[in-house]
């Protein structure tokens, strides 16, 4: 069986989502909180002999961002801070699926973003954060 794990990448805490056998987990977790939780699914999925696949969203994939357009420059240069950060995060997450042999996906991202309310009439998830529907999004309907 295939487990998916559906990351939005960010430079704080990426939105993390599981899907296995039709339930869908959701997370936050840091660099180091993602690592340690990938080595733990790639332990649980050995024994259960599963195949982990991560489905990363990979903002570097698209051409240009629309932060130049700010009119205010220190917004403008914040803005393009934390993409640069949150890209260069989603790199090292690719590196540390290559580092663990783990099978992954990186997926450009779409513009549309999903609210909670439409999320939890898809899903049935009352609470939720944009991250973790981001990274729900990348693997519902697999």
């Amino acid at each position: 069986m295939k487990i998916y794990i559906g990351i939005d990448p960010d430079c704080e805490k990426s939105g993390v989502a599981k899907l296995e056998k039709k339930e869908l987990i959701l997370n936050n977790f840091t660099f180091f909180e993602l690592y340690e939780y990938f080595i733990l699914q790639k332990d649980i999925c050995k024994f259960n002999e599963n195949e982990i696949i991560g489905i990363i969203e990979g903002g570097w994939l698209n051409k240009k961002s629309n932060w130049h357009s700010q009119k205010n420059t220190v917004i403008a240069a914040k803005i393009g801070k934390n993409t640069g950060a949150n890209h260069e995060t989603g790199r090292k997450i690719v590196e540390m699926c290559e580092y663990l042999n783990l099978k992954y996906e990186v997926i450009k991202p779409t513009k549309t973003k999903v609210n909670s309310e439409y999320f939890c009439k898809l899903t049935g998830i009352k609470k939720s954060n944009q991250e973790q529907r981001d990274a729900a999004m990348l693997i519902l309907g697999r």
